[in-house]
């Protein structure tokens, strides 16, 4: 069978380019006893790539020169000699930037298209909605009554996150890049108030403005002068999630830390990062109350869809732009 992949030509230096990237003719091998083969509908693009597309030592191994990308993908089992998995099974996996793909069911998962939209196995019921619901609830420790701060509120994670909190209780605060996320975050996602970081000076005096009695916890999907702004704004005891910092993923040296680090002992914060893979344990709970909210029609999510596998990359460097919405994701021709 004949299929196609995406995989690397260079490492990028900053922001990836298109040159970076190219798209491959292959030969899918013959099925092995117990394997099984799938043929991809929806590809799942994410900024913690970009960390892989670089050499050293990481929490994930990088992308390798001239051999096929990973990432989270769905799609259909098309031919099968695995007594689990059966033609036309729907299955979530980690083979995306591909057509199709053999696997012998290490690490996939098989998905009911019945409970939702088959990409959203990508987004708020999948590693995305996991991402957000263990930063919160594990990490953060959220408790009712809390003010929140969350720094790309409108993304894929910050948006569901931001929603988490509303639903117990607390007191939100978002940062975003255009007015019409800001809308978004108002009128979708239900938030106390949200800014445009673009047209503020003072990030720090932003949210004292909108938040005067403090934050109690702060989701950190950017790090830079959103994490300054939130340990100045910190209460004390206050927790910070460290999820991501996309406003260093294509820096070719690192930036300095934040300034006011100090402030973490006067103020006595807990400040964690957190590796989602680390919690498969939480998965259960995760899908009975993501399912549970969004049945009740509590939970909005946004997707930025992008057509076929040859633009997957552009999809991906789209990330760096900030003109997504919500989960970006690339559909495949079934």
């Amino acid at each position: 069978m004949q299929t196609r992949h995406i995989q690397l030509t260079s490492y990028p230096e900053g922001i990836p380019t298109l040159d970076n990237f190219e798209l491959v003719d292959s030969e899918l091998a013959a099925l092995g006893k117990n394997e099984f083969a799938v043929r991809n509908e929806w590809l799942s693009v994410d900024p913690y790539m970009r960390g892989r597309m670089r050499e050293g030592k990481s929490y994930v191994e990088p992308f390798k020169i001239g051999e096929p990308m990973e990432g989270g993908c769905v799609g259909k089992v098309i031919k099968s000699h695995h007594d689990k998995f059966s033609e036309g099974d729907y299955v979530l996996g980690n083979q995306g930037w591909r057509d199709a793909w053999i696997s012998s069911g290490d690490g996939v998962l098989k998905i009911d298209p019945d409970m939702g939209p088959l990409q959203s196995y990508l987004s708020i019921l999948g590693m995305t909605g996991l991402t957000a619901y263990v930063g919160l609830m594990k990490i953060g420790e959220l408790k009712e009554g809390d003010r929140v701060f969350v720094s790309a509120a409108s993304g894929a994670v910050g948006s569901i996150v931001c929603q988490i909190a509303k639903l117990n209780g607390c007191f939100v605060v978002g940062s975003a890049g255009s007015t019409d996320k800001i809308n978004w975050l108002k009128n979708k996602g239900h938030i106390d108030a949200a800014f445009n970081y673009k047209e503020v000076e003072n990030v720090s005096a932003k949210v004292a403005e909108l938040s005067p009695k403090g934050i109690d916890l702060y989701f950190d999907n950017v790090g830079g002068d959103h994490l300054e702004a939130a340990i100045d704004n910190m209460n004390d005891f206050g927790r910070i999630v460290c999820c991501g910092m996309i406003s260093s993923y294509n820096d070719q040296s690192p930036q300095p830390g934040p300034s006011n680090l100090f402030k973490v002992i006067g103020k006595r914060l807990r400040m964690q990062g957190f590796i989602v893979r680390d919690h498969n344990d939480v998965q259960q709970e995760f899908q009975t109350k993501m399912t549970e909210w969004i049945k009740a029609g509590k939970l909005n999510w946004e997707e930025t869809v992008t057509e076929d596998l040859e633009n997957a990359p552009q999809a991906f460097i789209n990330l760096f732009s900030g003109d997504k919405m919500g989960k970006a994701l690339v559909k495949l021709a079934r």
